[in-house]
């Protein structure tokens, strides 16, 4: 019999030096070469790791108004984004080639005016192997960041197995899962911004649905991950924690919860809370074919005479230049 394969994975949960592309893309680095110390083959980084998740900020935007304060925020978000490509994606691609690994990312990417929020999946070799952005971004994100477009909706065959991504409540889109599930999914990667302990329920469904590895990987961060100024965090701000007081520096602000569960729904590691840890777990391939025994969503499970699904894979392009 042969040898099953096994992969060895590492979910990082930390925060990025908030607003501040090149301190992160440092801290990226060093992060992934522990985890490549470690033995990763695979190391993932939560939603929006380059270089924030913009937490408790809408921009100073209300229902009919936008105040000065918020367009230089955004502007300085804008400056701290990666464009693909760029010196930014050249240092991820640096990382994962001198340690032969495979780096997902969450990036925000600025392309023209507008920033979406990206997962970027970087191959041994150094180079891109797919660019996923965020299909809706979830309320109050949808001031600042894009739609994304079919065309980032795939799954990529490499030596470690079949991997595909959708990030924070675009997993709660059963359509999306499905593409994924289509193309044949092992390893499910889901950066996300979530700690809620439902999260943790939701993860579990989506790979027993999906008899499939899910990396679930989201950030720890408190209040001094961001700018001192950061508007939310200022004094003044009209923000504060849910017991009504001021924020503090050490307060957190987002508790974490990644963890790694097996193609049967079984977790494989415990949810981790409340501190920045690379959580590893070696995924036994041969376990996605033994799940599907009963229960394929794309095969042996599915009605495709009853029930259809189309994906446009085209670009989200608005105007076409043709000769």
């Amino acid at each position: 019999m042969a040898t099953a394969r096994v992969v060895k994975v590492a979910a990082v949960q930390a925060a990025p030096v908030s607003f501040d592309l090149e301190k992160s893309l440092a801290k990226l680095s060093r992060l992934a070469g522990e985890a490549a110390e470690a033995g990763a083959d695979l190391i993932v980084f939560p939603e929006g790791f380059l270089s924030a998740y913009p937490w408790r900020y809408a921009f100073d935007a209300t229902i009919g108004a936008r105040e000065p304060r918020g367009r230089e925020w955004y502007a300085k978000y804008y400056d701290s984004a990666v464009a693909v490509p760029s010196p930014a994606v050249d240092t991820i691609s640096k990382a994962a080639k001198s340690h032969n690994v495979y780096i997902q990312v969450g990036i925000i990417e600025k392309d023209g005016g507008t920033l979406y929020c990206t997962a970027l999946l970087i191959g041994r070799d150094g180079s891109v192997l797919l660019k996923h952005r965020k299909l809706i971004p979830t309320a109050a994100e949808r001031l600042v960041w894009g739609r994304g477009a079919g065309d980032g909706l795939g799954v990529v065959q490499t030596d470690i197995g079949k991997i595909g991504t959708l990030i924070c409540w675009e997993n709660y889109m059963p359509a999306a899962r499905m593409a994924l599930y289509q193309q044949g999914v092992e390893i499910y990667l889901a950066p996300n911004a979530d700690d809620l302990p439902s999260w943790i329920a939701s993860m579990q469904h989506i790979a027993k649905e999906g008899r499939c590895f899910v990396v679930s990987v989201n950030s720890m961060c408190k209040v001094s991950d961001f700018p001192e100024d950061y508007p939310p965090f200022t004094p003044e701000h009209h923000d504060r924690k849910p017991d009504g007081s001021r924020w503090e520096p050490e307060d957190i602000v987002n508790h974490g919860g990644s963890f790694i569960v097996g193609p049967l729904g079984v977790p494989i590691t415990e949810p981790v809370w409340d501190k920045e840890e690379i959580i590893y777990a070696d995924l036994k391939l041969s376990d996605v074919t033994e799940s599907r025994l009963d229960f394929d969503p794309v095969g042996s499970y599915s009605r495709p005479d009853v029930f259809t699904l189309t994906v446009n894979t085209k670009p989200g392009t608005s105007v076409n230049f043709t000769r």
